[in-house]
């Protein structure tokens, strides 16, 4: 076994990595092919024997199906108590997230991962309420069925014909801490169900007729084993990864193959796919990125374009990296793709490229070590002849030019130095500048106009300054050497300042293509209102494209729409929404470019996600005939998904709201609804009561019981009133049409009038004042204030025990005043301080109290109306003290001089 040093970032992220998973809780699945296989009794098998190790094991949810077996095992373990929620009329159990979180043990058992939550709960999908447990750091164990996998949805409906509902995302299962396959015969498993181990007898009769038929059991087995064999996989590439192991382990077949823009590489991937599909085993197509591939033709970067696609259409996977050299890159990415086969084609190159290049071949087998190398020849007959980009041209026709004049520059200055100059080293002097005209060259021109540059270098040299001058002899033998060294010192910094700009110019695009996803990606995270979405994204795409974009998004009818935002896409055409239209529909690309519709103008991708498809990406190269190369494909591809995903998290988001609202308004009717039923209905029977009493018993009655059904009567129906008037007060809040008249007043009217208004409750709750000494002007509306302070008197001797006095205080600072009503009662539960303010919110620290729970919530309102704030706090004598404030802006009007002497 073979060790290399990890790269240091790839050693950081390693880090973080592992800091992140020890800070949250670990995920164990529980995975089967179908139902009964015994996830359920295994995951509590398991929960008992971590239980006897010590651990805090807590039963938060198991679906016990009516199976003693599993029932039996839950005996003895931590049981948390089951959620009632009513749905459809019905009450049905549900996992108590809330108090699993309080709890917080340090396992918690949550069978049924797919599980749809009932309306009303934290989440919709059970799968949430378990993510929530991890990040809490709280490890769990739950059961999952292959067919709940999102992205085999399609495929379990093609094989059984029922389309599951009740799907969990892939990344859910992927990023578990472990998966635990439990397997059973299909045989076997028919034969529990026929025992009715599994369902009661009619239901298990059913089920072998539709969804529990062998052929159906052996597919979902196949599904699961192969999933679970792709995660073992996965898991060993990941600790291979981590342990910086270079060492293939062949534990399963993974072949690469190497294409090119040769004609040959079309057969070479078709070699792959066979042998790929003998072995059964997974295979990717790699181009490597080298300097030499920047000057590739036109022609030949569209061949390799269609290389490329026609592995993705046999279904490999494809991958560009970039490299200087083509051995390092292949195997360096073989290695860490844990690839045990490398198929490559057959050397053609005359065998003078292969001295000045190195055969590509011959160098991969002798340093790729444990993998295996497949020579296979290309087909050259049958594919169209290579094309190859002309050397001799108009561009490269002005390099050479440009060349020439580049050593007629150096010459020149040459000549003026040995002419200012008498000393020996005015010979090296002009060496230098020679070779500083090679590297100018170099930097712009490439290799070609470079290499002749070194070489015209050194004849002009021999020419204009080596004795005899101005002719090819030499005098002198030693300059043949510095001749040599010249020349090759020439070509060899003409080679290496191409390669490096060769190579700047792949690390550019890799660069530009980083940057498109990240910033794309980053203001995607802030926003989430669909148009800014798009004008983000057509923004975005509009600088990766050399072209013009559309997006095309289903309007409320489900028809597509191109969207205009800021930047002025191409409108389609008739047929091309035509095509449009089936990308959306089937959830693959289409146009341009591919096999499907190929007679549209421009390419079409799907913006598509776990829940369907949200849209059309359009892309119209600039050359309309040249369809988008292998590596532009790619980065459309991911940027197709963000936006995707951006425009999945906004509707996601609206439905959200949507049913905030829906249970907000829900939360309001049942609060009406007990408010008519108790609120209303005691008066009303009260005034019933006294009333046909004063009616039946005619002048029986003495004056003192009439006085006093009278009173009842009185007292009943101006509670009623207070309701109603409460009720009204708060749709206006909500509405917007209260609005506060403020004049200058003092606090000293309101309080007065609200004693009096109480005055008849004085025998059993005296109202004490405390106002401060010349208190000052404020701008207020008395009528609301009025009602404010009614409302917290009120309420104050609602909670009061009898003959408990009510105390209103008053102070006053530069800025506002603060009004405080007091009571002697129980206080204020702590947690209900701003919850009392609430719409229907009625105190947990006094049952039994009646109210519908809205003049708290009207006095913040018109507080707030006002400007000020209102609060609660427990006294430390006992009793709770309500205090608001009324702030003092501007000045008061001046008061006339015979008003104050009044």
């Amino acid at each position: 076994m073979s060790h290399m040093r990890p790269n240091p970032d790839q050693l950081l992220a390693q880090v973080q990595a592992v800091e992140q998973k020890q800070a949250r809780g670990k995920l164990k699945l529980f995975f089967g092919a179908a139902p009964g296989v015994g996830k359920t009794y295994a995951m509590l098998e398991s929960a008992r024997k971590a239980a006897k190790e010590g651990a805090d094991v807590l039963v938060g949810y198991i679906e016990p199906h009516a199976r003693p077996e599993t029932q039996s095992l839950v005996l003895g373990l931590d049981v948390l108590n089951r959620r009632e929620v009513e749905y459809r009329g019905a009450q049905v159990f549900e996992f108590d997230l809330s108090a699993a979180l309080q709890r917080k043990p340090g396992l918690i058992l949550v069978d049924e991962l797919a599980h749809t939550n009932a309306l009303g709960s934290s989440h919709t999908k059970r799968w949430q309420d378990v993510i929530e447990l991890l990040d809490a750091g709280i490890d769990v164990y739950s059961t999952l069925n292959v067919q709940h996998l999102e992205s085999l949805n399609d495929v379990i409906a093609q094989i059984t014909g029922v389309a599951v509902r009740e799907t969990v995302p892939d990344w859910v299962f992927e990023n578990a801490d472990e998966i635990e396959l439990v397997d059973l015969a299909p045989d076997d498993l028919l034969e529990r169900l026929r025992d009715g181990k599994i369902y009661l007898p009619e239901q298990a009769q059913r089920a072998i007729s539709h969804f529990f038929q062998k052929g159906n059991l052996i597919a979902l087995r196949e599904l699961a084993l192969r999933q679970s064999a792709q995660r073992v996989d996965a898991q060993m590439v990941e600790f291979r990864r981590e342990n910086a192991i270079e060492q293939t382990w062949p534990a399963a077949e993974r072949l690469l193959v190497c294409v090119s823009s040769s004609p040959g590489s079309a057969k070479l991937v078709r070699a792959t796919r066979r042998m790929a599909a003998s072995l059964k085993a997974s295979w990717v197509a790699v181009h490597v990125e080298t300097p030499a591939s920047m000057k590739m033709s036109a022609d030949d970067r569209q061949r390799l374009t269609r290389n490329l696609r026609l592995a993705e259409q046999l279904g490999g996977e494809t991958a560009m990296i970039s490299g200087s050299k083509l051995v390092d890159a292949v195997i360096a990415y073989a290695r860490n793709r844990n690839v045990s086969k490398i198929m490559v084609g057959k050397p053609q190159q005359p065998r003078w490229r292969d001295l000045l290049r190195g055969p590509f071949v011959y160098e991969l087998a002798r340093r790729c070590g444990d993998i295996d190398v497949y020579i296979i020849s290309g087909d050259q007959d049958t594919e169209t002849p290579r094309s190859v980009a002309p050397r001799v041209g108009k561009s490269l026709a002005w390099g050479y030019a440009w060349a020439t004049i580049a050593v007629a520059i150096c010459t020149a200055i040459s000549l003026t130095l040995d002419r200012l100059s008498s000393s020996d080293g005015k010979i090296v002097n002009m060496v230098m500048v020679y070779l500083l005209g090679v590297v100018a060259v170099s930097l712009r021109l490439g290799r070609g106009p470079s290499m002749l540059t070194s070489l015209a270098g050194v004849i002009a040299f021999d020419f204009f300054f080596i004795a005899p001058r101005l002719t090819f002899a030499v005098q002198d033998t030693q300059y043949i050497f510095t001749f040599v060294v010249m020349f090759v010192t020439g070509v060899v910094i003409s080679s290496l300042v191409a390669r490096l700009a060769a190579q700047a110019a792949l690390a550019q695009r890799g660069e530009q293509r980083t940057m498109s996803l990240y910033g794309m990606s980053r203001e995607f995270a802030a926003i989430q209102a669909r148009e800014t979405i798009v004008a983000v994204a057509m923004r975005h795409l509009a600088q990766a494209v050399d072209g013009q974009v559309c997006l095309l998004l289903p309007n409320g009818s489900k028809q597509l729409e191109t969207q205009r935002p800021e930047y002025k896409g191409f409108e389609p055409s008739q047929h091309d929404q035509g095509v449009a239209r089936w990308v959306f529909d089937h959830r693959q690309p289409a146009g341009l470019g591919t096999d499907t519709l190929p007679g549209a103008t421009a390419l079409y991708l799907p913006l598509a996600t776990s829940r369907g498809s949200v849209g059309v990406l359009g892309i119209q190269p600039a050359k309309s005939a040249a369809p988008l190369d292998i590596d532009q494909s790619h980065l459309l591809e991911a940027l197709a998904g963000l936006i995707a995903l951006a425009l999945e998290r906004s509707e996601l988001s609206q439905q959200a709201e949507q049913r905030r609202m829906l249970i907000e308004t829900e939360r309001l009717r049942n609060s009406l609804l007990s408010a008519v039923s108790h609120d209303l209905r005691t008066p009303l029977a009260a005034i019933a009561g006294a009333s046909s009493t004063l009616l039946d018993a005619d002048q029986s009655l003495s004056a003192d019981i009439r006085r006093e059904l009278t009173t009842s009567i009185y007292e009943e129906t101006h509670r009623l009133s207070r309701l109603v008037a409460n009720l009204l007060d708060m749709t206006r809040l909500e509405g917007g049409g209260m609005v506060a008249n403020k004049e200058w007043q003092p606090v000293e009217e309101i309080v007065g009038v609200v004693i009096r208004r109480f005055a008849a409750y004085a025998a059993k709750h005296p109202i004490d004042t405390q106002l401060a000494a010349e208190l000052p002007l404020v701008p207020f509306d008395d009528v609301l204030m009025q009602q404010v302070l009614i409302n917290l008197v009120e309420n104050a001797m609602k909670f009061s025990p009898p003959f408990a006095p009510v105390t209103i205080s008053a102070a006053a600072s530069k800025t506002d005043i603060t009004v405080s009503v007091s009571d002697r009662g129980p206080g204020v539960t702590p947690g209900e301080e701003t919850r009392l303010f609430e719409k229907f919110y009625r105190s947990q620290g006094a049952p039994g109290r009646s109210g519908v729970g809205l003049g708290l919530a009207i006095c913040r309102g018109i507080v707030q109306l006002h400007g000020g704030r209102i609060w609660v706090e427990n006294q430390p004598a006992g009793g709770a003290k309500f205090s608001f404030t009324l702030p003092i802006v501007g000045r008061p009007p001046a008061v006339p001089p015979e008003a104050a002497g009044e």
